[in-house]
């Protein structure tokens, strides 16, 4: 007699007869998950010639009402294989429609997408056969997937859950977009969810979720893909479960070479996410080449940086002074090679009147006078001759571009890279000398607020979100609107604190040491101002780089070569220049192979620093780090640089983009992976800074204090230990961010 209907209590052992679903439902129901009850038809059923009043039967027996109509295939729900999607389903069943739901099910077993599926899979090899799995409907209050590694990256320390209110089908089809948590064992929930949608889910609910997850992984031993429902009592409940495919295999960050290499130094500061193709293979040899050239024309000699991309993030080493590094510099740059390197790397720190009367003032009348021009009339003439230009003729100015702007970032990192030296050196007189009279007036960063020229102004059209130029420029994002009074009022109010400050400590010293205080402050104001106005004006040619890279993508796209032309951003440059010569291969296909390894890498989380310094040089910035900091960090908070001194609590609001800036909201802590000089205008409503990158002396450090508002920078993960309305308290003295109370009660 053959078996048409099987319990799903007795399903577990007949995988053959019943189809993967079903197997590993009644197996986890067995093992004590709630899984909803039901039953599975086999396909001998379709034989029966009263089976509506089989399944009638069968379904009272369940406790009737309403039921969800499934697929189970004996080739689905496999490690290489899921065949998501590929059947049918049909939920909301009265019990007289059953019989029909089930023959469309079976029906679809022949679906020409189910045939060529298969055919493609390893799993073509075993049967394709099919039962149906009939339960119990859930009647949901909110529904969803929960992934037990990252589906996009794959990383496998994270769990990610997504949820919808009600039924889970429109998410899984793809025509909804739901609330995404993601699960780390390093801090909270952390949600996202699109503008304007009500909260699915709560911080304790995720957690759960993503706990049963994990479970079943463990049970099975390997990353799962499980779909569950909460109803409307509150109540649990496991709909499917199957092994994720087509997963990316974990990564690790590991130092490209010996040394330590950081993502927050020299252009790292200016990339806070994994580049693209055509900014790793064209503009960034040419700024790094560009940056030699400054090098030369300033001392004699090129000495390279190394530098490498780690999962697309852009790293560069500590340099390590090697006997031959140092003998082709005395041979090449002699006497005066030694002598700015001396003073802008070595003295300013120690002496920073004396390093800026030797070189450093030198060096900047050169980049106002000479470098600063010559990078805007190249960057005008590009933009002139851009409209009738030929792809070659404007790979061309592209190049040139570049190269002007690596030069001026060899000016930035010499010059305006000193102001964190010299306020580390300011910070010490101050210990040593000033120690109760600074504390006392804000601290030394109190003295650096509220400069002249320093005043927040209008973003500049050509401010980048990052130096990929892949990214728009803020001439093409959304405008935040900034009250210029009220700015205008915060910044005399920080004058005159530092006025303030200023005579407190020149009362405080003596004579002599007050001689020695005003030449330290006087260096330390200036070259902070120095800095910002070269960061300022580090991307003035961005803009005619994305028209650039914009007229080629045009260009390849009529050619057919793409299908749209901001592919171009995923293509080398070797292949752009190839089309120009009449090989004109296809490259869409390769493009959109590239989009989606990018994809994953920049949804990483990339520490800020890999490898281990030298006994020798040590960790400079780090050095740096700890003189500032005012006091030991505390258990729960998250450490970072502190950047710009004082406290703020506020509700966390994570930036990842330009999509996010819409919600921002006065008072809310802005987090972001890093903070561009395109999204400045938030910190006029911000109560405070906190980054995954940057460093004392990067845009974000500078810009808070401007505004008078704490930043804790380098913190390498806030971004994804921290979630949207999260309530933390962000100490810009200690470098620290801690959640509140409630926050860390939930984290236990």
């Amino acid at each position: 007699m053959s078996i048409k209907l099987v319990g799903l209590a007795d399903a577990a052992p007949a995988r053959d007869l019943v189809g993967g679903k079903a197997a590993v439902l009644a197996e986890l129901a067995t093992a004590g998950w709630p899984v909803p009850p039901g039953f599975v038809v086999t396909s001998d059923a379709l034989t029966d010639p009263d089976l509506a009043s089989t399944l009638t039967a069968a379904a009272e027996a369940c406790g009737g009402g309403r039921f969800a109509v499934r697929s189970s295939g004996t080739a689905e729900d496999l490690p290489d294989a899921s065949y998501a999607g590929m059947y049918e389903t049909f939920l909301d069943v009265e019990i007289d429609g059953l019989a029909d739901a089930v023959r469309r099910c079976f029906a679809a077993a022949h679906a020409d997408r189910v045939r060529t599926y298969h055919d493609q899979r390893t799993a073509a090899t075993r049967s394709s056969g099919m039962a149906v799995l009939v339960q119990a409907m859930i009647d949901a209050r909110a529904a969803g997937v929960a992934f037990t590694a990252h589906p996009v990256t794959g990383a496998r320390d994270q769990r990610v859950v997504t949820a919808v209110a009600g039924l889970g089908e429109a998410l899984v089809s793809g025509e909804q977009t739901g609330e995404e948590w993601t699960i780390t064992d390093e801090g909270p929930p952390r949600r996202t969810r699109p503008s304007g949608n009500a909260d699915v889910l709560d911080t304790a609910q995720a957690a759960q979720l993503a706990a049963m997850a994990a479970r079943i992984a463990a049970h099975y031993g390997c990353p799962q893909d499980v779909e569950w429902a909460i109803d409307t009592d509150g109540r649990l409940w496991l709909l499917q479960a199957r092994p994720m495919t087509a997963l990316p295999g974990p990564v690790a960050f590991t130092a490209p070479g010996s040394g330590l290499w950081m993502r927050n130094f020299r252009l790292g500061e200016w990339l806070p996410e994994a580049v693209t193709p055509l900014f790793n293979d064209w503009l960034l040899p040419e700024l790094e080449a560009g940056y030699l050239d400054g090098m030369y024309d300033c001392i004699g000699v090129r000495v390279p940086f190394r530098w490498a991309l780690v999962h697309d993030w852009y790293y560069t080493a500590t340099p390590i002074p090697a006997p031959r590094l140092l003998a082709r510099v005395i041979a090449r740059g002699r006497r005066r090679a030694v002598r700015t390197l001396w003073h802008a790397l070595i003295r300013v720190g120690r002496a920073p009147a004396t390093a800026d009367r030797a070189v450093l003032a030198d060096l900047h009348r050169r980049w106002r006078d000479e470098q600063l021009p010559r990078y805007q009339a190249v960057v005008a003439a590009a933009e002139a001759e851009l409209p009738t230009a030929s792809a070659a003729r404007v790979m061309e100015l592209a190049t040139q571009i570049a190269r002007e702007a690596g030069r001026s970032m060899w000016y930035l990192a010499i010059v305006g890279g000193s102001a964190w030296k010299i306020e580390a050196s300011l910070a010490r007189f101050c210990q040593e000398h000033l120690a109760g009279t600074i504390q006392l007036s804000g601290g030394v960063q109190a003295l650096l607020r509220g400069l002249p020229g320093a005043e927040p102004g209008p973003v500049p059209t050509y401010a980048v979100q990052s130096l990929d130029w892949y990214h728009p420029v803020a001439a093409e994002l959304p405008t935040i609107p900034v009250d210029p009074t009220a700015v205008a009022d915060r910044h005399r109010q920080l004058a005159a604190a530092r006025e303030t400050a200023q005579a407190a400590c020149r009362t405080a010293l003596t004579p002599r040491r007050r001689a020695e205080f005003d030449a330290l402050l006087d260096v330390a104001q200036r070259y902070a101002t120095i800095r910002e106005g070269q960061s300022s004006n580090l991307t003035l040619g961005w803009p005619t780089l994305r028209a650039c890279a914009a007229h080629l993508g045009q260009h390849l796209t009529r050619r057919h070569i793409l299908n749209t032309p901001d592919e171009i951003h995923f293509c080398t440059r070797s292949e752009v220049k190839a089309t120009l010569t009449g090989r004109a291969t296809p490259l869409s296909g390769l493009a959109t192979d590239r989009r989606h390894s990018w994809e994953q890498h920049r949804r990483l989380t990339a520490p800020v620093t890999i490898g281990r310094p030298s006994r020798l040089v040590g960790d400079l910035i780090e050095k740096a780090v700890r003189q500032a900091r005012t006091a030991p960090p505390a258990e729960a908070a998250i450490v970072g640089h502190p950047a710009s001194a004082g406290r703020a609590t506020g509700p966390v609001r994570v930036v990842h983009g330009p999509d996010d800036i819409a919600a921002f909201t006065e008072g809310e802590v802005l987090v972001a992976r890093a903070t561009s000089p395109a999204w400045t205008p938030l910190f006029a409503h911000a109560a405070a800074v906190v980054t995954d990158g940057g460093t004392l002396a990067a845009h974000a450090s500078l810009v808070a204090r401007e505004y008078g508002i704490p930043a804790v920078v380098a913190t390498s993960n806030a971004t994804s230990r921290l979630r949207n309305g999260q309530i933390v308290t962000v100490d810009g003295s200690a470098g620290t961010v801690t959640p509140t109370t409630e926050d860390n009660d939930a984290r236990r």
